[in-house]
């Protein structure tokens, strides 16, 4: 991403550019390249079994796959479907409940199972059975390679389907407090950067960074418990009154900020080979992840986010708890247990309901949360501030609970230079070919290019910069349908008018999963698949030898 100091803070230019290109040029989706391969492959083969019928029938296979993948403010046909009919099957199959997973609940639901007679009763037995689960949807797999309390609580994940990983939260104050100079924003921009690119180069062991702005109101405990201690008993009861109308006035709509930083390290070979230097097994894991969470710490601290501290099991915990159930405070961590972090859940089509306590009452509390992505692809091309999520931060017309998580995925200069010059190349190509052949020049084509040669500069040979993927999603919070359904609307409205959000995708039909990707664990953003020329580099650079350090 380019950038432009010149007024004052630092602005890049992002959105439009939504991946690399595929093998028929632009960003098509893996749906639309499926369709156009299988009505190339129905041309070959039918075409001269059935002349002009085979023809026909690859250019309806052919123009139906390209109508159910066009791209709409809706979503394509096919996403729509997609969506129904995982959401069908969740309903079917149960899975559209969370029920804490305990042996009693599961010895006698089994039993339950194995007693039905019939179909209906079998079906309903499973469905019971299928909603205990160990760990909710939002954080599958999730377990802990160290949760020892009042040490840094490295999590172990092993979600199903994808790599495996360990991952460490860090709390931070924030660069920025009150009004800063411009000067004050670029050198905490810079150090930002700079701690991003020290953790993508080929020999780091860091995978991705996930930014969490937890955005909840705030507390006055801490005001209330000052004035208990501090106030003179022989205040008149007036002032008393009068201190005490303040707190609830200034408290009435106040909504404060709590800032995370999520850092993953994948479990690949050369993490395997580094931890062994450590000590064997399991404990050269937790030597290596010691030296590798203090460095985080240097370098958070150098990258100016203000005072940093790492999370213990048991406080991410607390978190996760907070974030299922805000009446529940962040902090509280008495009662938290590392290996138990889910609430009893069920799921809506579009939101993912929880069941709580409040514990300042006792009384039962109901939360919904809804979940969306904010894509490359759906943000207005321009140039971006430091500052241009202010509105989703501290907006003045959004009221509720929300959580803005931003997950990088780090790529080392190589890489990401290759990538930025083959995407080039290819529209390039695609320019060139709507030039001779009189067509007007396509505009996705020419936001495409520009946003490649702007990678490509970046990533020039020499330069510090290193490359990187990125996604976005936000969770709101309310405490009825209603509610969150305005809710929805009014971030909608925030993100289209203040911040060239053009579309938010709502994660409908699973989304008490979406509701892991704002949680403070690194879930939301696959690694892409590298090209054959990256893993011929990695396969040559293997891995340390046995006799180095």
């Amino acid at each position: 991403m380019s950038v432009d100091t010149t007024r004052g803070g630092v602005s890049r230019v992002i959105g439009g550019e939504s991946g690399h290109r595929s093998f028929f040029g632009g960003t098509h989706s893996r749906g639309r390249v499926i369709a156009f391969v299988a009505a190339f492959l129905a041309a070959v083969i039918l075409t001269p079994l059935f002349g002009i019928w085979g023809l026909l029938i690859a250019l309806l296979v052919g123009g139906g796959g390209f109508l159910l993948t066009q791209r709409t403010h809706r979503g394509s046909i096919l996403d729509r479907r997609t969506r129904r009919t995982r959401w069908a099957q969740r309903l079917k199959d149960g899975t559209d409940r969370f029920e804490p997973y305990t042996a009693a609940q599961w010895d006698e639901r089994t039993r339950e199972y194995q007693e039905a007679r019939d179909s209906a009763a079998k079906r309903a037995a499973w469905k019971q059975l299928s909603a205990l689960r160990a760990t909710p949807d939002g954080a599958d797999g999730m377990g802990w390679l160290h949760s020892a309390p009042n040490e840094p609580g490295i999590a172990w994940h092993a979600p199903v389907g994808e790599p495996n990983y360990l991952s460490v939260t860090f709390t931070v104050t924030g660069q920025m407090s009150g009004v800063e100079s411009s000067s004050v924003m670029r050198r905490a921009a810079e150090g930002w950067g700079m701690f991003l690119a020290s953790r993508a180069a080929p020999t780091s062991l860091v995978g991705d960074v996930q930014m969490l702005t937890r955005v909840l109101p705030a507390d006055s405990t801490p005001h209330e418990a000052w004035v208990a201690d501090a106030q003179d008993p022989t205040a008149p009861l007036e002032a008393k009154k009068s201190y005490e109308q303040v707190l609830r006035i200034a408290g009435g709509d106040a909504m404060v900020q709590r800032h995370f930083v999520t850092v993953s390290w994948p479990i690949t070979a050369a993490f395997i080979d580094a931890a062994k230097k450590y000590g064997p097994g399991r404990d050269g894991w937790r030597g290596l992840m010691q030296q590798e969470i203090a460095s985080t710490v240097r370098g958070l601290i150098d990258a100016r986010v203000g005072q940093v501290e790492t999370l213990s099991a048991r406080r991410l915990g607390a978190v996760m708890l907070h974030q299922q159930n805000p009446s529940r405070p962040i902090d509280q961590v008495a009662g938290v247990n590392p290996a138990a972090l889910g609430l009893p859940s069920h799921d809506e089509f579009s939101a993912h309901v929880v069941d709580g306590i409040d514990p300042s009452t006792g009384k039962p509390v109901e939360w919904w949360h809804r979940t969306a992505a904010i894509r490359a692809e759906n943000l207005a091309v321009g140039a971006r501030g430091q500052l241009w999520l202010l509105d989703l931060l501290i907006g003045a017309d959004i009221h509720f609970v929300r959580s803005l998580a931003f997950h990088v995925h780090l790529v080392p200069n190589g890489e990401a230079r290759e990538s930025a010059r083959r995407d080039l190349l290819r529209d390039r190509a695609a320019a060139i070919e709507d030039a001779e052949k009189g067509r007007l020049a396509n505009d996705v084509t020419g936001a495409n290019m520009s946003a490649a040669a702007r990678r490509d500069a970046d990533l020039a040979h020499g330069s510090p910069h290193h490359g990187g993927t990125w996604v976005g999603y936000v969770t709101i919070s309310e405490t009825s349908r209603s509610e969150l359904m305005k809710a929805s609307r009014s971030l909608e409205e925030t993100c289209s008018t203040g911040l060239g959000i053009e579309r938010l995708e709502w994660l409908d039909s699973y989304q008490s999963a979406a509701s892991g990707t704002t949680w403070p664990i690194g879930r939301g953003l696959g690694s892409p698949t590298p090209s054959l020329g990256t893993r011929l580099a990695r396969a040559l650079a293997g891995t340390s030898e046995k006799e180095s350090l």
